[in-house]
């Protein structure tokens, strides 16, 4: 098992495949049918994405499991992991998208809508992406995660 703090290969492994999977999928779904890119400019953008995508989902995991810890200390309740979730997503995920449509060539208004709508859409996509993360740690068998734990001890160092 793994000590907390210590970097672990399968919890950045998971976190890995959960962010290139679940960003590919909504990224263009936003992108083609609410933003009003194009295939081609979103194919572009969720190309770009998946290099930018495997440097950032590690150190998203370490961000979304301090918020989760943080916000566990508040209220254990299942909404504040919602909340938590719905936060860290928004706050990490954001500046990234904005960087990725601007060096796709979208344009500023694209950029805005694009990156507004995926905040307020992130509401429900920060915490579908928790689950999918959490479902991808026990798929992985990332030590601290397992089907009984509803709040798993998070794997990554303190913030």
């Amino acid at each position: 098992m793994s000590v907390k703090g210590q970097f672990n290969m399968r919890n950045a492994a998971a976190d890995t495949f959960a962010m290139v999977i679940f960003s590919f999928i909504t990224g263009m779904m936003i992108e083609v049918f609410v933003s009003g890119m194009t295939f081609e400019q979103s194919l572009a953008s969720r190309t770009l994405s998946i290099p930018v995508n495997i440097a950032i989902a590690w150190p998203y995991g370490v961000f979304r499991d301090y918020l989760l810890r943080t916000g566990h200390r508040l209220s254990p309740s299942s909404w504040m992991k919602g909340l938590s979730d719905m936060v860290a997503y928004v706050l990490f995920q954001s500046p990234v998208y904005a960087c990725i449509l601007l060096a796709v060539g979208a344009g500023t208004d694209q950029i805005i809508t694009a990156v507004t709508s995926n905040a307020f859409v992130s509401g429900a996509l920060g915490i579908v992406y928790g689950q999918f993360l959490d479902a991808c740690r026990r798929m992985f068998k990332v030590p601290g995660y397992c089907r009984e734990l509803s709040h798993p001890e998070p794997q990554h160092q303190e913030m």
